[in-house]
């Protein structure tokens, strides 16, 4: 029997209240391979695809399935969050505490671990990740890198199954970003990850799709490739022959 894919979007349609035509219409979609790499021009519906499979927009119609059952209330929505870490776009919007050490350990406090087993995996959580000695960082003195590592480590820190990441690289420094690339190499997880950094797609994911028009569609595999010149207009597929 075929394996049920972790994550289902079936006819999945979204309109924004100030717009006339839907962002998204009648979209499908399921997660069935590890790495998978989201482009797409702006404004085509790359950010709202996400935060519809993590339950922060609610589609105006279609259905989204986690392991093979429809999502429909906050206890599907609660029990799929824990299996589904979203990075967000900009990292002061998802750190929020005082200090490192806090950020990191909130997550597994919220899934039920004490106090101590939750600094734990934030200890160790951070050391994987090789921000060892920041734990009592106060967090919005770190640099933008050290922000987007820390924040990643929060949402590793809850174990989860889907790894969603939203233009990732944006304003890294090359350390911090080649830093990224390691990491994500070495992540025995589902990962999706929009950007438009195509030498990052090319090294973090597998399988290409591309958001247009509403829809979704995987791309050719020769639309990912390394090359050192630069392009006026790079926000689409292109080839070399």
């Amino acid at each position: 029997m075929p394996k049920t894919p972790l994550i289902e979007l079936r006819n999945i349609s979204y309109t924004y209240a100030y717009n006339t035509s839907p962002v998204l219409q009648n979209l499908n979609f399921s997660v069935s391979e590890k790495q998978i790499g989201i482009i797409g021009s702006n404004g085509c519906g790359k950010t709202t695809f996400f935060q519809i499979i993590v339950g922060l927009l609610a589609p105006d119609k279609g259905e989204l399935l986690f392991q093979g059952k429809s999502v429909k209330n906050k206890a599907d929505l609660r029990n799929l969050r824990k299996e589904v870490g979203f990075l967000f776009q900009s990292s002061d919007d998802q750190l929020f505490s005082p200090t490192v050490i806090e950020d990191v350990a909130f997550g597994p406090l919220n899934l039920g671990f004490s106090p101590v087993e939750a600094k734990r995996i934030a200890v160790e959580t951070l050391a994987e990740l090789g921000l060892s000695g920041f734990e009592d960082r106060i967090t919005h003195r770190l640099s933008g890198g050290e922000k987007k590592l820390v924040a990643l480590a929060t949402i590793l820190a809850m174990k989860p199954k889907l790894l969603l990441l939203d233009e990732p690289t944006n304003n890294l420094d090359p350390r911090t970003r080649k830093c990224l690339i390691d990491i994500l190499q070495g992540l025995n997880l589902y990962q999706i990850i929009i950007s438009h950094d195509w030498d990052f797609l090319n090294q973090t994911n597998s399988t290409l799709y591309q958001i247009e028009h509403g829809h979704i569609h995987r791309c050719e595999e020769d639309h990912i490739h390394v090359h050192s010149h630069i392009h006026r207009a790079g926000d689409h597929p292109h080839r070399h022959d």
